[in-house]
């Protein structure tokens, strides 16, 4: 993901979940996707939409562990 639409989805993300705390950041070796954290907890990861131009898909695993 180029700059330009890692901060538009950033934008969308903050608005969407109320939190001004995600961010997203380049993978080093993958250019069509995106980590997402709140602060520096990492939460998941956004990638391009092969089929639909301009679309992504935000991808969050939620182990067995992280519930009560």
């Amino acid at each position: 993901m180029d700059e330009r639409a890692m901060r538009k989805v950033e934008g969308h993300l903050r608005g969407a979940f109320a939190n001004a705390r995600i961010t997203l950041v380049p993978r080093p070796k993958q250019k069509d996707s995106a980590e997402v954290y709140i602060a520096d907890e990492f939460i998941g990861v956004v990638f391009e939409d092969e089929d639909e131009a301009g679309s992504y898909m935000f991808e969050m695993a939620i182990l067995s562990e992280d519930l009560p």
